[in-house]
C-alpha cells in the first residue's frame, strides 16, 4: 500500500516509525511530518487543515490509506473527505469526533447511555456557572467545550479560582470560540489513566494503557500542557480493571455512538479516573494521546497495520494485538515559558549521542531544519523514549538520554514515571 500519515509531532513520529516498517506499506507519506518523520516518510508541505490540498495530494500518489494523528482535523472532517473520496482512512467522521470536539456532547452522551462520569453542567452565562460551582463545591473543574490543544480543563482549588477561570472563558474570552460554551464538573479523586482502544465502528477491541503527566512541573504542579511525559503500561490497569472499563464504559460508548448515527472507526482514548467507586470517565479523544503514544507503541510486539486497516474498512479486527511485557517511559522536553510565550529557531545538540544510549529513541514533536541545523519549532519539541526491563530500568534509561540533549532554555519534569516506580 501506499500510506498518508497527517500530522507532525512527536504521536506521528512514533507512527511513522512504526507505519513504514510493515510489510504491507510500500511507500509512505507525511503532511507536514518533521525532521525525524522524514527518516520514514517522503513530506509533503501541507498542514492538516487544508483538506483539499491533502485529497489532492493523495489522489495524485496513489494513496491506499490514510491515518489521521492529530484532533483538529480528525473534529473539521477529514475522515469524511478522504473516506468519500474512496481513500480508506484511519479516523472517525465529525459527528463521532466530536466526542473530543465538544465536552458538552460527549456529556450529554455519557448521561444519556448510563456511561459513569463526573456530576457536571453545561453553561454560557457566568452567572449560572459560578452557582453551579458552588453548589459542586471547590475543589471543581471547569471546562472548554472546544479543542483548547489540552490546556482547556482548568482544576480549580477554591471557588476564586473556578470564579476566574469562569470569567477567563466566557467574559475575557481567553480561548476564543472554544470557550464561549464550558462544562464545569465535580472534582474526580483516584489514580488517572489513560485507556486506549480500537473500533471498527459496531465492535470495539482493546489497545494497552499508560499513564500521561500534564502539569508542567515536578509533583503535579503547575499549568496544564499538552502532555510533559508518560509511560506504559499502567499497572492499576490490569487485566481485570481492562475487563470492567470495556464493560462499562468503552463498549456502551461506541454502542452509544453508533445508535446516533455516528459510527465511530479509529482509535479511541478513554481518559480516566479509577476512583473508590470504579472507573469514571474524565474525558474521550478521538485519537491516539500524546505523549502515551510514544512509549506505547515502543511496546508493540507486532504489526499493528493489519489491525488499523481493518478497523477503518468495518471488518473484523484479528488477531489482537501483542505487546512486548517490557515498560516503556516517554520524557517530554519542551521550550522555555511554555506552556506560555516561548521563543523557536534555538539550536538543538545531542540527539544522535542520545539515541546511541541503550535501548532510547527520540522522537521529533516540533523540531525543524535551518541550514543544516536541528532546531525548536514548538512548544514541545522532543520526546525521549525508552524501553526497559521494568518501569525502573526504562526511567534510568529515558533520563540518561535527556543529559545527552541540550538546547537554550530546554525544561522537563524529572519525576515522569518515579511515583509509579517506587
Amino acid at each position: 500500500m501506499k500510506v498518508l500519515l497527517v500530522g507532525g509531532g512527536g504521536r506521528e513520529h512514533a507512527l511513522a516509525r512504526m507505519i513504514a516498517a510493515s510489510p504491507l506499506v510500500d511507500a509512505l507519506y507525511a503532511a507536514p511530518g518533521n525532521p525525524g518523520i522524514r527518516r520514514h516518510a517522503r513530506l509533503l508541505p501541507l498542514g492538516g487543515d487544508d483538506h483539499g490540498a491533502l485529497l489532492a495530494a493523495a489522489r495524485r500518489e496513489g494513496v491506499d490509506f490514510a491515518v489521521v494523528g492529530p484532533e483538529v482535523p480528525l473534529v473539521a472532517g477529514l475522515a469524511d473527505r478522504l473516506n468519500e473520496a474512496g481513500i480508506t482512512t484511519l479516523g472517525p467522521g465529525a459527528r463521532a469526533a466530536a466526542i473530543e470536539g465538544s465536552k458538552a456532547f460527549a456529556k450529554d452522551l455519557m448521561a444519556r447511555h448510563g456511561i459513569p462520569t463526573a456530576r457536571f453542567a453545561t453553561f454560557r452565562e457566568p452567572a449560572a456557572a459560578r452557582a453551579y460551582a458552588r453548589e459542586l463545591g471547590a475543589p471543581v473543574v471547569v471546562k472548554t467545550d472546544g479543542l483548547a490543544a489540552g490546556k482547556g480543563s482548568l482544576v480549580c482549588a477554591t471557588l476564586a479560582e473556578a470564579d476566574d477561570a469562569i470569567a477567563a472563558c466566557l467574559e475575557r474570552g481567553v480561548f476564543g470560540l472554544s470557550g464561549a460554551t464550558i462544562v464545569i464538573e465535580e472534582f474526580l479523586r483516584g489514580e488517572e489513566a489513560s485507556f486506549f482502544a480500537l473500533a471498527n465502528g459496531p465492535d470495539v477491541i482493546p489497545l494497552a494503557s499508560a499513564q500521561d503527566h500534564k502539569t508542567v512541573f515536578d509533583g503535579d504542579r503547575g499549568p496544564n500542557t499538552g502532555g510533559m511525559g508518560a509511560f506504559s503500561p499502567f499497572a492499576p490497569l490490569d487485566a481485570a480493571m481492562q475487563a470492567r472499563v470495556m464493560r462499562e464504559i468503552v463498549r456502551p460508548t461506541i454502542a452509544a455512538l453508533a445508535a446516533e448515527a455516528a459510527p465511530y472507526r479509529g482509535i479511541l482514548y478513554a481518559g480516566l479516573m479509577l476512583t473508590a467507586d470504579g472507573p469514571k470517565v474524565i474525558e474521550f479523544n478521538c485519537r491516539w494521546g500524546d505523549p502515551e503514544c510514544e512509549p506505547i507503541l515502543a511496546r508493540a510486539g507486532s504489526d499493528l497495520v493489519p489491525l488499523f486497516l481493518a478497523a477503518a474498512r468495518g471488518e473484523p479486527m484479528a488477531p489482537p494485538p501483542a505487546w512486548r511485557p517490557e515498560a516503556s517511559v516517554c520524557v517530554v522536553l519542551v521550550s522555555g515559558g511554555y506552556p506560555g510565550s516561548y521563543r523557536t529557531g534555538i539550536p538543538i545538540e545531542g540527539v544522535g549521542a542520545a539515541e546511541a544510549e541503550p535501548g532510547v529513541s527520540v522522537l521529533h514533536a516540533g523540531t525543524a531544519e535551518r541550514d543544516g541545523q536541528l532546531v525548536t519549532n514548538g512548544g514541545r519539541v522532543l520526546a525521549v523514549t525508552s524501553v526497559g526491563a521494568d518501569l525502573e530500568s526504562a526511567i534510568r534509561r529515558a533520563y540518561a538520554g535527556v543529559a545527552r540533549i541540550k538546547f537554550e532554555g530546554m525544561h522537563y519534569r524529572s519525576d515522569i514515571g518515579r511515583r509509579r516506580a517506587r
